[in-house]
Parts: C-alpha cells; structure tokens; sequence
C-alpha cells in the first residue's frame, strides 16, 4: 500500500518539473543580453554661422530659432545710408569729370581745325619763300604757329586721358560702394533650419559679427567610431543602420550609407563610452542619412550597424 502510493506521488511531480524545466528555459532566453551594436555615434550637421558683411543698424532681421529658410533667400537688412550718400557724391563727381572731358574733346577738335590750318600757311610761306616772295620772319612765324598748335594739341590730349582715368577711377569707387550696399541685405547662403540667432533688430552691427546659424537637418550626419578590427571591414558607400529611441520604449531604424572615414586614430570620446572603453583607439566615421521627418535630432545618441560586414566590437 505503502509502495503505490510512492508511486502515484512520483507520478503527479513528473508533469510539474517538467512544466519548470519549460519554464527555466524560456525564461532564461528572455533574459539572454541583447546582441550589441556595431559602433555608437552621435547625430550632427554641417552647421553655418552666418556673419554681418556689412557694418550698421540692422533694420529688419527675420530668422529666429526653428525657423525654415530657403537658400539667396533675403532675410533682413542692414541701415546703408552713408553708403548711398557716398554713392550720390562719388557719382556726381564722375559726371563733372564727363563735362570736363566733353570740354577737353570739343577744344581738341578746334585745335586740330586751326592746327591744319596753320599748317597749311606755313606750308604756303615756306615755298614762298624759297620763292624768294617771302621774308624769313614771316617764315618763322608761321612755322611757329604751326609748332604751338601741336603742343596745344598734345597737351589737350594727355589733359583727356588725365580726365578719362579719374572717370574710370570714379566708376570703380562706384561699383565698389554698389557691392558695399548690396551686402546691407542679409542673404541666407543655404536651404535649412535656424538653430540659433544673435541679434534683434535695431541693434548696430559690425563686419563679420555672427547673426544667426542654420543647419540642413533634410540630411544628417552619424558620427561613430569603430576599432581597428572592425575598420578594415567599413568602406566608403557601405550602408548602415542606424538606430535611435524615439520615445518611451520606441526605437527607430534608419538607413545610410558612409561618406568618410578617418585616416587618424583617436581615443574614444567620453559621452560614447565607458572609462575603460575610453582609452581605446577607434576612428571615426560618418554615416549620411536622409531625415525628411526630423526625427534625428542634433547631438541625439545613435546606435549604428553595419547588416552582414563586421563583427560587434
């Protein structure tokens, strides 16, 4: 009696090991650690500061944080009134020098009339006085006439040229005061998103200060870094995956492709890992991906795989 029911009891734990064992397994493949990706990185974009080309009062500025602007797009202006005045006074004056060198012209003109003339009556008096029909002085003083009219002449031409270089020299100032006003317009140089912006309108601005920056976030860089024995196995126009959380417990995958790597080793930066992993060499590299939705972020944290290349460090 004793014996069977040993056996019934054997009988009924036999089920439940096994159910155990199924769960010990299962359980255990759940809690087995995720395969580690390829390299981490970080989300940029080839930011532009853009500067002041002019220096003034900023009269209108248009482009403030999150804002989209397109490329020769005109932004805002800089006060360019002592330019134009410049401009009136420089241009004035060239137009007096085109008076003076129309004067110049038409009293040349006349010289060479009388200069013809006068050549021809010394040439009258000189035969005539091989003629013996004319006296030596009235020889001399045609000839003399003759010879002044061409220095006149001479004179009248290099006073011509004088006049013409300070009109070319009036139109350069002119154009080089037209480009000096054209930069009062601030032109935004590419297609992106305003990151940040330094100045407000009615502010006095100098050449070169910063007003603002803008980055093309359309498509961004991934900067990761990979070991030495990963980086034989990653080449220019490899894809990768990049991989980023997106929200609570929601993570993202997007494609790009490498477009550079670098030649120099460097320790690996202290936000990508631990201290330990710190001190080893990695290169860097940059992986473009298209980001139409905005949904890579500038310095976002990225998990990057290379699908079938290289092996997790």
């Amino acid at each position: 009696m004793q014996s069977m029911m040993q056996s019934m009891m054997q009988s009924m734990m036999r089920p439940t090991i096994t159910s155990c064992l199924i769960l010990f397994v299962a359980f255990s493949g759940g809690c087995r650690k995720k395969a580690e990706p390829d390299a981490y990185g970080n989300v940029e974009a080839t930011e532009v500061v853009v500067g002041a080309e002019s220096s003034g009062k900023i009269e209108t500025f248009r482009p403030h944080d999150g804002a989209r602007l397109s490329a020769g797009e005109i932004v805002g202006t800089i006060d360019t009134t002592s330019l134009g005045l410049q401009q009136q006074e420089v241009t004035a004056g060239s137009a007096a020098s085109a008076d003076r060198l129309g004067e110049v012209a038409s009293q040349i003109d006349a010289l060479q009339v009388q200069h013809t003339i006068a050549r021809r009556a010394f040439e009258r008096t000189r035969r005539l006085y091989r003629q013996h029909a004319a006296t030596a002085q009235q020889l001399d003083q045609t000839e003399r006439d003759y010879r002044v009219l061409g220095e006149q002449i001479e004179g009248a031409r290099f006073q011509q040229q004088a006049i013409q270089k300070e009109i070319d020299a009036a139109q350069s100032r002119v154009a080089q005061v037209n480009e000096r006003i054209s930069r009062g317009a601030i032109r935004n140089p590419i297609d992106g998103t305003v990151l940040a912006t330094y100045v407000e309108p009615g502010e006095v601005t100098q050449t070169g200060q910063p007003l603002y920056r803008i980055a093309d976030l359309r498509n961004v860089e991934v900067r990761a870094y990979v070991t030495e024995t990963q980086l034989a196995a990653v080449h220019i126009g490899q894809q990768a995956q990049v991989t980023v959380d997106t929200g609570a417990n929601n993570r993202t995958v997007v494609n790009g492709t490498v477009e550079w790597i670098s030649s120099d080793a460097e320790f690996t930066p202290t936000p990508i890992q631990t201290r330990e992993e710190r001190a080893s060499l990695v290169y860097a590299v940059k992986i473009r991906v298209s980001n139409p939705n905005g949904i890579l972020k500038l310095g976002m944290p990225a998990d990057v795989d290379f699908p079938g290349q290289i092996a997790s460090p």
